[in-house]
């Protein structure tokens, strides 16, 4: 496939305010590993190769495991993840599939509450509408996938 357009140069004013979003997700204080896992677990079910190639790059770079990363699809079974991340990745699911139920529901938002203060589940839901925006934007333009390299990666 080729990549039919470049957002970023097509339109640098929305690149710039999707860059901003992204700027205040840094800073709301919810771990970075967890931001990485949402944001996988997120475009695995987008189907999106760009964001996927760049969020696995980036959770290994910043010390995730291979096998954390590739039971990501099966994350209810397997017993790698912490209830937070269980909550985070559940409400994640919820949140990018809504086209789908039309809700979410009331034990997902609880459980994710268990978790998460309201500050800081307001934030992990910026997180995934963005990351879902990431999505659409790298699957809807075929961006180029593959080039990416963390700017956490170490030079060795």
């Amino acid at each position: 496939m080729h990549q039919r357009l470049d957002y970023r140069l097509a339109s640098p004013e929305a690149f710039r305010t999707m860059l901003h979003v992204e700027q205040q997700i840094h800073k709301s204080g919810l771990e970075a590993s967890l931001l990485e896992l949402v944001k996988t677990r997120a475009s695995q079910i987008n189907g999106c190769a760009w964001c996927l190639d760049m969020h696995t790059k980036d959770a290994r770079a910043q010390g995730e495991t291979e096998q954390r990363l590739y039971l990501l699809t099966a994350w209810r079974e397997a017993p790698c993840y912490s209830a937070r991340e269980r909550a985070a990745l559940a409400w994640t699911e919820a949140l990018t599939r809504i086209a789908d139920t039309h809700e979410v529901s009331d034990a997902v938002y609880d459980e994710a509450r268990r978790h998460f203060d309201e500050r800081a589940l307001v934030d992990l839901t910026l997180a995934v509408i963005a990351i879902n925006g990431w999505n659409r934007m790298n699957v809807a333009f075929r961006t180029t996938v593959g080039d990416y390299v963390s700017p956490h990666a170490t030079a060795g």
